[in-house]
């Protein structure tokens, strides 16, 4: 009896040990040794949640979202705005805004819209591990998106960007599930910027706010030099890595899936889920917004911390009254300005007497960071992951991640672009075809399987 009485207390004891450690666990446990961000590299993420909002304005000309900062948005450099009757679901409702003031050519993409069942298509539209793409995977809903999107007004911001003078910065950013349909775009630009007038790979730029798990985690670092995530505090989605259809059928219970998520994941080690090729991470570097501590109340001035994790990429859920709050896109706006005016405050300090406790600055440059990523990505073996020599792109052309390019796949390439030429606006498809189906050393795979071939080809060229 005093066996099982003992058996027992361990087992009650152990179970209590870990309740306590998750209830008690916060959003900001996940970034404490992170570096700080500047306010330079963050300092066009309020700009773009703005532009984010203006899409769910119904009156650019009295908007409903009052500012939280200075900036306001002019209706004059709007280029277009596409609505769902528009775009007949095959992509969320998004915006074209020509910046002159910051020399940008903006594509801002909203969120998911509970009322739409456009978008829940999208979400179910998930064929997770059936496919390879650029050497990973990714949410093939939100590539099909991504895709009409490019067919839709690839001519149109090639247009703005070749009347800038091709100096324009081309950024994509989005809400939610918006943020996945814009770091799909960002890849396939990226690879195919030849196809924009030849635009290099430092002048496009993606800022995924809120971001929904999109990618594979090879991808994610893979492209963490023009991909950037910004997430606020104890956000639900960049955190659970169940898929998204999940998630948003389960909106009225979240806190019981998220509880369920969370109990399953304890059991799973670290190097299980790291060698998982098909497990989806929010994309590129994460800039974190921290604005709450343990068993203190009301909110702080916010903080911003970035680095590119690679193992414990926000892998643990917060069960936290504020993982649903945390996610919408008028709170992240606001929390960013404020973290913003803190950072430039700090910037703007002169000191005049040294610190007693000498702070480590961060003498690594971002694009170090990238490259120490990608070696940290190898030495785990993550699947499909690259070196740094193989990320660096050619000069003088565009950039596909790949090297030089062999002599198997220049034929294919020169055909493609031939055929660019005559019709331009059907050409992503293909573009995107030539994404799919690389070996693990990433040489390109002419022939695909029949049944696979029939099920991709149908799939993309939807309209």
């Amino acid at each position: 009896m005093s066996v099982a009485c003992g058996v027992e207390c361990v087992v009650v004891l152990g179970c209590l040990r870990w309740a306590w450690k998750r209830c008690t666990y916060i959003g900001s446990y996940d970034t404490e040794s992170w570096a700080a961000a500047t306010s330079d590299e963050f300092d066009s993420v309020p700009r773009l949640c703005r532009l984010i909002l203006a899409v769910y304005e119904p009156d650019l000309l009295s908007p409903k979202y009052a500012p939280a900062g200075g900036y306001r948005l002019n209706p004059d450099w709007v280029v277009k705005r596409v609505a769902y009757d528009h775009t007949l679901g095959h992509a969320p409702p998004y915006l074209i805004y020509a910046d002159h003031e910051n020399r940008e050519i903006v594509t801002a993409i909203r969120g998911l819209n509970l009322l739409s069942e456009s978008d829940y298509k999208l979400l179910l539209d998930n064929r997770l591990g059936k496919q390879m793409f650029d050497g990973g995977y990714v949410h093939y809903g939100l590539l099909k998106s991504a895709t009409w999107l490019l067919n839709a007004e690839s001519e149109t911001l090639r247009r703005l960007w070749e009347e800038s003078g091709r100096c324009y910065k081309m950024v994509f950013t989005g809400h939610s599930l918006g943020s996945g349909v814009a770091a799909l775009l960002t890849v396939i630009v990226v690879n195919h910027g030849d196809r924009f007038g030849g635009i290099p790979r430092s002048l496009v730029k993606c800022y995924a706010v809120a971001p929904a798990r999109c990618m594979s985690l090879n991808l994610a670092v893979k492209y963490a030099d023009v991909i950037n995530s910004v997430i606020l505090q104890d956000d639900f989605l960049p955190r659970t890595p169940t898929p998204l259809e999940d998630i948003f059928k389960s909106i009225f219970c979240l806190p019981c899936l998220l509880f369920l998520v969370c109990l399953r994941d304890t059991f799973i080690p670290e190097g299980r889920k790291l060698r998982d090729p098909r497990r989806l991470y929010a994309p590129g570097r994460i800039y974190h917004i921290v604005e709450r501590k343990f068993c203190r109340c009301g909110r702080f001035p916010p903080e911003v911390r970035t680095a590119i994790p690679v193992d414990g990429r926000f892998e643990h859920i917060v069960l936290s009254c504020n993982a649903t709050s945390d996610h919408a896109i008028i709170w992240i706006e606001r929390e960013a300005e404020k973290a913003l005016g803190n950072l430039r405050e700090k910037d703007a300090e002169t000191v005049t007497t040294p610190p007693k406790v000498q702070k480590f600055e961060r003498i690594l440059t971002l694009e170090k960071e990238h490259k120490d990523a990608l070696e940290r990505a190898v030495s785990l073996n993550i699947p499909h992951a690259v070196t740094s020599a193989e990320e660096e792109p050619p000069e003088g052309g565009s950039s596909t991640g790949k090297g030089p390019p062999r002599e198997d796949d220049t034929g294919l390439e020169e055909q493609t672009d031939k055929s660019f030429c005559k019709n331009a606006r059907n050409n992503w498809n293909e573009a995107v075809e030539k994404l799919f189906h690389k070996s693990e050393s990433g040489k390109l795979l002419l022939k695909r399987d029949d049944s696979a071939s029939a099920s991709g080809s149908g799939s993309t060229t939807e309209r």
